[in-house]
């Protein structure tokens, strides 16, 4: 009896985490084709973009610049004056996928700190991989069919 009782909780705690990790994976989605071509290569989801050289985030899914003013966390889709001669193509962006990194801006002003300065990182707008060609930013967008890869003859 103890064998079935074992072995049944096995089979529902495997069941559980199957459909949690599924619901993770389906609250967070794909988001390429929506990042902004200045963005790092290599993500298919990314909430925000903490950026060392200004000290500011840069939120994703609804494409506004998150910054410090007067204390307060100002979220605003133009980018403040003070910003506007930054190269976001040039300049070193870090992927973080957490609710409100801003809430712990500490963490990443410390953590990143070194990245300052750096102009190493490749970016979507520069990348040849057919995945980022559905960013209607990118470069190579007329060679995307509607969402369903790359057109013939274009691989």
């Amino acid at each position: 009896m103890k064998k079935i009782i074992l072995l049944t909780a096995l089979v529902l705690g495997a069941f559980c985490f199957q459909t949690a990790n599924a619901q993770v994976r389906v609250k967070l989605g794909l988001n390429i084709n929506t990042q902004p071509v200045w963005g790092p290569t290599g993500y298919d989801h990314v909430e925000y973009y903490y950026i060392p050289d200004l000290d500011m985030f840069y939120y994703v899914p609804g494409r506004q610049y998150v910054y410090q003013s007067r204390g307060r966390w100002v979220f605003t889709t133009n980018l403040p004056q003070r910003y506007r001669s930054f190269d976001f193509n040039t300049g070193y962006k870090v992927v973080v996928n957490e609710q409100r990194p801003y809430r712990n801006a500490e963490k990443y002003r410390t953590q990143y700190a070194g990245y300052k300065g750096r102009h190493d990182q490749e970016i979507i707008r520069n990348s040849h991989d057919q995945r980022y060609w559905g960013n209607k930013n990118h470069p190579e967008h007329n060679k995307w069919n509607n969402g369903r890869g790359p057109r013939r003859g274009q691989q």
